[in-house]
């Protein structure tokens, strides 16, 4: 199955729900004309229209009710208002007045969402530097823990060492299924007994890794935000340790967000920007919520690379970040 296939077919709950929404607002009976200005009649399909079913499709004019109500539909798939109101605006640039279908506007929606989405989509940056540590963070339950798993694993198939760093220290669950993954992939992970300093080991994993030559070490972290300070301070500790050893890292810090929750994401990347040098983002759980649009706000607000999306346990059901796929997956557009 192509993951197009597999992104359609799992985002259903976001696609539907955009899809029901402009369904719904192209069928709506539109406001009475004032008898004073009549409509112009509607002009009938040509022949190419008829052949290809064209005059068979619903269609009202895109006005100011209309272009509110798509509005509201992209707000309630999580897009924020902000994008939103943009996106809403550029789409009726050169249409407002027009009578449209719905397959014109989901086109017309899937344009702005792959226009908003492209400059972001790059895929994790791979360096020469041995090894290239990967600092990874997130709140706990944000899939933070597989994805390492998922990555590390995938870059050892592609024929890189990788050592992964258990550091999130104080979750036996994070340890252990870090450990499942290394197993699975044949990837060493350093662990340290619960509650441990996750700066001594990330400082002993970079040790590892340089001595061994690896290509990359991904280091977890816990996600901890009931209190800022403390995590602001753990993971300014890794870094301090870790550059006594390699002043240039970490080369890569990724943030994992779940897509489930929706506008607190916006919220997570805020608070993480100011915690670490976020530089770049992956997007988990895009199977499990109506709440995709949350990725095209963070795209259109914070501009951050996003590398990778994930929609299950299974290895390759993470992947690099795809913006027309993407794009024709959300609004339900067929491949």
């Amino acid at each position: 199955m192509s993951f197009f296939k597999k992104l359609k077919d799992r985002m259903f709950r976001s696609s539907d729900k955009i899809g029901e929404g402009l369904d719904a607002l192209v069928s709506e009976t539109e406001p009475a004309a004032s008898t004073a200005e009549a409509p112009a009649p509607e002009a009938k399909p040509g022949l190419i229209g008829r052949l290809f079913g064209q005059g068979d499709e619903p269609r009202r004019v895109l006005d100011d009710a209309m272009l509110e109500s798509l509005e509201e539909v992209l707000i309630a798939a999580d897009m924020g208002v902000d994008t939103a109101a943009r996106v809403t605006a550029n789409i009726a640039e050169g249409r407002f007045g027009k009578r449209i279908s719905t397959p014109e506007l989901r086109r017309a929606l899937a344009d702005e969402v792959r226009r908003i989405m492209e400059p972001v989509a790059r895929p994790l940056p791979l360096y020469t530097q041995k090894p290239q540590v990967v600092l990874v963070v997130g709140v706990n339950g944000s899939g933070k823990t597989t994805t390492i798993g998922k990555l590390a694993s995938q870059f050892k198939a592609a024929g890189k060492s990788v050592v992964i760093a258990a550091g999130d220290t104080f979750r036996a669950a994070a340890v252990e299924q870090l450990q499942i993954w290394g197993t699975r992939a044949g990837v060493p992970v350093l662990t340290a007994p619960e509650g441990s300093d996750p700066a001594s080991l990330a400082f002993d994993a970079l040790t590892r890794a340089q001595e061994t030559g690896a290509d990359l070490l991904m280091i977890d972290t816990a996600g901890r935000l009931q209190n800022r300070a403390d995590l602001m301070e753990e993971l300014a500790k890794i870094i301090r340790v870790i550059r006594k050893k390699d002043p240039t890292a970490p080369h890569n810090t990724l943030l994992v967000l779940d897509a489930t929750t929706g506008q607190n994401a916006v919220l997570q990347v805020e608070i993480f920007r100011k915690i670490a040098d976020v530089s770049g983002l992956v997007m988990t759980k895009l199977d499990g919520t109506a709440k995709g649009g949350v990725l095209v706000s963070l795209a259109d607000r914070f501009g951050l690379p996003i590398h990778a999306i994930g929609l299950g346990e299974q290895i390759d059901d993470l992947a690099p970040f795809d913006p027309e796929d993407f794009a024709r997956a959300l609004v339900g557009l067929e491949d």
